[in-house]
């Protein structure tokens, strides 16, 4: 155990102790003495505990068991995303969290790390073989999608979203043709800017049919981001207060628990989703750039300790948890200055929320994981199918 210890990467480490630092303080500045709020930095506190006890957990075990019964872990997630689609809970127009007692999860997070997980045994079976597109492409491909309806029935556009990221992540190193990438790339580059064009030109028409199809909140999301002059002063608002927010931040902010918008609730979940904004009104620029500057280091650590990799398994998860992070904090951030639509997607480990903090510190636990073990000897059963109809038999 010592010697495992002793290979961790402890510029991570460090990174994730100043990513809570910040996150508790950003969590006592907007919900310090506020009614059914106060407290809320001392869950977080706990929530870290909690997530730190699983990251260490996950660098003790060795990443390609995982990897070998990722089936059953997917078929889990699978079961809990149809479960919750019709017994979940609603929040802010999404029916996406299951209630234990006390405890609340939410299964489209947790599904993004076991989605990561099965992808990576799927494509390193291939044997580093060049992807062909109906034999390998469009399967593959079908993994991701399933769960991606699931979630969108939800109306869950954030964690859908992740999902189709961290595929084209791992599709894009699983050595996917070129023709095939750019072929795909194309495609979608024009069914992004076709769908816009179409929902700007038919916005009446398209928000007719998604309110007779249960799907008003879609057009809360995405009028503010597409058609802001068509858009509810509800749908905007949140939207527009974050932006007055960030830009009255300025270069040096107006001080900790001293921001105007923030402080006056101007700006709804500053202590979850909005939390950026918190940052940039009240450290402006030069605290937003910090916090982007913690990420980076993160990002280019786990980047390293892919491509140091020895075996054909950890490159992929890595691969994936980078693919998955990137998205989280370009959309987080990207829809409160106008350039994405809000879906309501948390900032990783800055924002409260229990379920997402977990799977993003086991994600890093994994990306561990593969440092501390991918020098051992690689085992068969990283390429070949585990023995799902007798569990017991190991290799």
């Amino acid at each position: 155990m010592l010697r495992k210890l002793k290979k961790i990467d402890l510029i991570i480490v460090v990174t994730l102790f100043a990513l809570m630092a910040i996150s508790i303080l950003s969590i006592y500045s907007v919900t310090n003495g506020r009614a059914g709020y106060d407290g809320h930095h001392i869950k977080m506190l706990k929530y870290y505990a909690v997530s730190f006890v699983a990251f260490f957990a996950l660098v003790m075990i060795d990443y390609r068991i995982l990897i070998k019964y990722s089936l059953y872990i997917y078929l889990s997630g699978m079961g809990l995303l149809g479960v919750v689609s019709f017994m979940g809970e609603s929040k802010n127009g999404a029916s996406g969290w299951l209630n234990f007692g006390g405890l609340s999860l939410q299964p489209a997070e947790l599904f993004k790390l076991c989605l990561i997980l099965f992808l990576t045994f799927v494509l390193v079976r291939k044997n580093k073989n060049q992807l062909t597109f109906w034999r390998d492409v469009v399967p593959v491909g079908m993994i991701a999608f399933i769960p991606f309806a699931l979630v969108i029935l939800q109306n869950d556009l954030g964690n859908s979203g992740s999902y189709v990221v961290i595929l084209i992540g791992l599709i894009w190193i699983g050595n996917i043709k070129f023709t095939h990438a750019m072929i795909a790339v194309v495609i979608m580059i024009g069914s992004l800017i076709g769908g816009i064009q179409a929902y700007t030109h038919y916005h009446d028409n398209i928000k007719t049919t998604l309110e007779s199809i249960g799907k008003d909140h879609w057009i809360e999301r995405l009028d503010p981001w597409l058609v802001p002059d068509k858009a509810t002063a509800k749908a905007k608002y949140h939207t527009e207060n974050a932006k007055l927010a960030i830009a009255s931040g300025g270069m040096g902010g107006e001080g900790y628990m001293k921001g105007t918008s923030v402080q006056s609730e101007r700006v709804p979940y500053t202590y979850s989703d909005s939390i950026f904004v918190q940052i940039a009104e009240e450290f402006g620029f030069v605290g937003a750039s910090v916090l982007l500057l913690l990420y980076f280091i993160m990002i280019h650590r786990m980047i390293l300790i892919a491509l140091e990799c020895k075996d054909r398994a950890g490159p992929y998860l890595i691969v994936g948890v980078v693919a998955m992070m990137l998205y989280q904090i370009f959309e987080n951030i990207g829809a409160f200055i106008g350039i994405m639509p809000l879906t309501g997607i948390t900032l990783p480990f800055i924002s409260y929320g229990g379920t997402s903090l977990l799977i993003n510190m086991a994600s890093i636990g994994i990306v561990m994981s593969v440092r501390v073990h991918s020098e051992d000897e690689e085992d068969d059963f990283v390429v070949q199918p585990a023995n799902y109809s007798n569990t017991g038999n190991q290799n």
